[in-house]
């Protein structure tokens, strides 16, 4: 139990650590780093879809051959329905625009950031979640060490998060605690939501294959839809480029050697 527990709040601590990040630094942070952290968490999440979700689906599949990628197909395009239709529905602002999204309201512009941001974090607390319950199934191949890989991936995906969103924050006039607190709740979604698949695991355990590909498939929606952008438009976009490889790379080591 103790060790579950850790493990959900693992990326809450990455993103807490990211968000320190305006206590060390001074002033905005430069466009170079910022592409660079964009670029290794997209990394980190696409490697961590594929080996720790998508193959793990294909592997738990109840029928073998061509078939066995029926659940981590449905599952995939699932997670992108469903992040597509939050993205539709729930007033937000990403960082760097002034445009809202989503259905019109008189939330605060910070509010609008923060649900952006609750937006992104969803699908990584639930990929926590659903890894950590496929540990205790039988048909499941995802042991101990490789769902606690999962979660650190996520966590060190989670330091240049937290620093996009504090230092844009302390940038604008907050405080620097004031930063550094909205950066951190910024995480906060990811255990709550790591927890309710977790409570409800003995009802998804017979689709847990789909569950797997549904996290993947919300994983890669705010990969394309979001990092990928912010990451690439205008100059130094070679920086998000090997920040890409080298997170895209740790996370695969990761997961195969804690796998």
């Amino acid at each position: 139990m103790t060790t579950l527990i850790i493990g959900m709040l693992i990326p809450l601590f990455g993103t807490m650590l990211g968000s320190a990040f305006v206590f060390l630094m001074q002033g905005e942070m430069s466009d170079k780093l910022q592409k660079s952290l964009l670029g290794f968490a997209s990394g980190v999440m696409v490697a961590a879809s594929v080996w720790s979700l998508l193959i793990p689906s294909m592997e738990m599949a109840q029928t073998s051959g061509p078939a066995s990628v029926i659940p981590a197909a449905v599952g995939f395009l699932l997670g992108i329905a469903f992040l597509l239709l939050i993205d539709d529905i729930t007033p937000h602002l990403h960082i760097g625009t002034d445009k809202p999204e989503g259905m019109r309201s008189r939330l605060s512009k910070t509010a609008m950031l923060t649900l952006a941001v609750t937006i992104h974090n969803l699908p990584e607390g639930m990929a926590v979640g659903v890894v950590f319950a496929g540990v205790g199934s039988e048909a499941s191949t995802i042991s101990l060490t490789g769902a606690i890989a999962v979660a650190v991936g996520i966590a060190i995906q989670n330091v240049p998060e937290g620093a996009v969103i504090s230092m844009p924050m302390r940038a604008a006039g907050n405080t620097r605690w004031k930063s550094f607190v909205i950066g951190s709740l910024s995480g906060a979604v990811e255990p709550l939501g790591a927890l309710a698949v977790l409570l409800l695991a003995s009802l998804l355990m017979p689709v847990l294959p789909y569950m797997l590909s549904f996290a993947a498939g919300a994983m890669i929606y705010v990969v394309i839809e979001e990092l990928i952008p912010e990451a690439s438009g205008g100059k130094h976009s070679n920086h998000s480029t090997i920040g890409f490889a080298i997170g895209f790379v740790l996370m695969m080591v990761l997961d195969v050697v804690m796998g």
